[in-house]
């Protein structure tokens, strides 16, 4: 790992995760203590506000951000790989927001970095097997955001058909189906809805308040209890 790369690599560490030890850091970055030690003295001296000593361990004081963007190679083509699924799998404000994101990252890059941003080592084809939705599948995003819930009829895997009011929390993709995870009032629990299936759907003006019982947490707790 270059000496630019690993300074970086060190603030990101001390951003994420509070006081470091330098141990850890040599651990972690694979380098020595001695090394991490003259690391950090020369951040301090470049006016990044790294806080601590050594044999106690370091933090970086909150508010810090660095203003360039560094990314290795791999984590470029992770981000811009999954930029080009996000448009062309969810709904359109997501793709131009995906877009957009990659343009401003673009603006930053150094020189060595632009070809990844247009290389073909990694695509996500547009002519994907989408399943068709009844509704605009990022009104569904807004309505998860502002607590706001939605009324639908749901047609099951038997063709069944039920009239549904819930608390949308949270939006699960398995290629190619969206998945609205929710609190139904029906069944007075957490459920799983196909987006595909979702008729007639109402994005209602009657908001719900945060209820931890009810929130994506607690089913990602409960799940996380099963398995």
């Amino acid at each position: 790992m270059r000496r630019a790369d690993r300074l970086f690599e060190i603030i990101q560490r001390l951003r994420r995760r509070g006081v470091v030890t330098a141990r850890t850091l040599a651990e972690q970055l694979k380098v020595s203590e001695r090394t991490i030690y003259r690391d950090v003295s020369d951040l301090i001296e470049s006016k990044v506000p790294i806080e601590g000593a050594a044999g106690i361990g370091y933090s970086l004081r909150k508010g810090y951000d660095l203003p360039p963007l560094m990314f290795s190679e791999s984590e470029l083509e992770a981000l811009v790989f999954g930029a080009r699924m996000v448009q062309n799998w969810s709904d359109a404000e997501l793709g131009q927001a995906a877009d957009a994101a990659i343009s401003k990252i673009e603006t930053v890059l150094p020189a060595h970095l632009q070809r990844i941003v247009e290389d073909r080592l990694l695509w996500a084809p547009s002519d994907v097997r989408r399943l068709p939705l009844t509704f605009d599948l990022g009104t569904l995003r807004g309505a998860i955001r502002s607590n706001h819930k939605i009324r639908f009829q749901y047609i099951d895997e038997k063709g069944a058909e039920t009239r549904r009011k819930v608390r949308p929390l949270s939006l699960w993709f398995y290629p190619p189906i969206w998945i609205a995870v929710s609190w139904c009032e029906l069944r007075n629990d957490f459920r799983f809805f196909r987006a595909d299936r979702m008729k007639e759907v109402e994005f209602l003006d009657e908001s719900f308040a945060p209820d931890p019982a009810k929130s994506a947490e607690a089913l990602f707790a409960r799940l996380m209890s099963r398995s």
